[in-house]
């Protein structure tokens, strides 16, 4: 049956294949349940014509960009979620064990903090360090950990591709 693609069909199988470079170049892992893995990238898609952003497609968007920095896909906790669990929250990142089917993949708790916890907090500067003069802040990349010193973080991430706003001011 050769039935030609709709136009969001043709759209998630371009999300898929984007996805799957980014994985393969970041050392990350996509869920090998192909078909769950389509779904969670209509999903993906869906938030970004609702959005504007690819916020988690399991989970509930505020609806700003600016509340919902730390779930926009990759969300801030894939790599604590993968090491611990390993996937991600949605499943859609997975560990590389669970990827050749070596390891399960879990109900994965949520660490995200609530709303009403979350604004008006501001990151934890790292005070064990000694007070010292640096030529240039320190940013630091929320999704992957990434460090640079420079006047302004990067527009991209050169690790894992994120935009400049899901860095924070580290030193």
């Amino acid at each position: 049956m050769s039935q030609a693609l709709t136009a969001g069909e043709q759209e998630v199988d371009a999300l898929c294949a984007k996805l799957e470079r980014d994985a393969k170049a970041g050392g990350y892992y996509l869920n090998p349940d192909k078909a769950f893995t389509r779904d969670l990238a209509r999903g993906l898609a869906a938030n970004e014509k609702r959005y504007g952003y690819q916020a988690c497609p399991c989970r509930l968007a505020e609806g700003t960009r600016a509340a919902d920095l730390d779930i926009i896909c990759p969300c801030d906790y894939r790599d604590a979620d993968v090491a611990e669990y390993n996937a991600c929250y949605c499943a859609l990142y997975v560990s590389k064990a669970a990827a050749e089917g070596k390891a399960p993949v879990q109900t994965i708790p949520e660490r995200r903090i609530p709303t009403e916890d979350r604004f008006g907090q501001k990151p934890v500067p790292a005070a064990a360090l000694p007070s010292q003069n640096f030529r240039y802040p320190v940013w630091r990349c929320k999704v992957c950990g990434y460090l640079c010193a420079r006047d302004n973080p990067p527009d991209v991430c050169p690790i894992c591709k994120v935009t400049r706003d899901r860095f924070e001011r580290f030193i």
